[in-house]
């Protein structure tokens, strides 16, 4: 199980101070969600930002693009070097155009799904990706539950791309109650937000997580 640390759970004020110290043991990679304003009602950063966490730690970043347009955006964050670039199936009308782009350039090619967007629409993008991140919760609000029907959904989700070499990411509510869980059912990255930040060391709970998959 590898462990993404949502930036957006955190105070920004206190990025200098905590990004730095992140451990790898504890935190695989850095999850940073991008909202336009537009796609989701919430605006969040850019690429400045990303790039200022990306000069404060070697853990590479993990780009979640919750944006309209995508393809207009995401030759922003090559020069990063990501883990990957994620967009949502939602928000483009050429995706597969915009897979291929993005792994020409070098990172892993990443799509997500809102809950209420059927496993039907990674059918014909399969080929061309690298990652799927399921969202359990509705993007752009921090701090709501895991949703009902989304454990059944990942496992579909996971039956669908059993045949190819794609990483399956979970976002929303994961916590030390569904963690094991999630692992079971074939999840390979959890985003994780106040389960890391909300009291004591983040790297230190990212280690506490992982050990309860086991």
């Amino acid at each position: 199980m590898k462990i993404s640390a949502s930036i957006l759970a955190t105070q920004l004020t206190a990025l200098a101070n905590t990004v730095p110290n992140f451990k790898k043991e504890g935190i695989d990679l850095v999850h940073m969600d991008v909202m336009d304003g537009n796609f989701v009602p919430q605006i969040s950063f850019g690429e400045a930002v990303n790039k200022e966490i990306k000069a404060m730690t070697q853990i590479p970043l993990d780009v979640h693009l919750m944006v309209e347009k995508p393809e207009n955006h995401v030759p922003k964050y090559y020069e990063l070097n990501p883990y990957c670039i994620t967009f949502h199936a939602e928000t483009t009308r050429f995706p597969i155009r915009l897979a291929q782009e993005i792994k020409k350039n070098g990172p892993k090619v990443g799509v997500s799904l809102n809950p209420g967007t059927p496993v039907s629409a990674l059918e014909t993008l399969l080929p061309y990706i690298d990652l799927v991140l399921i969202m359990t919760v509705e993007p752009g609000f921090y701090g709501q539950k895991f949703v009902d029907g989304g454990m059944d959904k990942i496992r579909k989700v996971k039956s669908l791309i059993s045949s190819y070499p794609i990483e399956l990411e979970v976002d929303g509510g994961v916590n030390d109650t569904n963690i094991k869980e999630l692992s079971q059912a074939g999840v390979d990255i959890c985003v994780v937000g106040a389960g890391l930040f909300k009291s004591g060391d983040p790297s230190e709970n990212g280690i506490r997580l992982k050990s309860l998959t086991k």
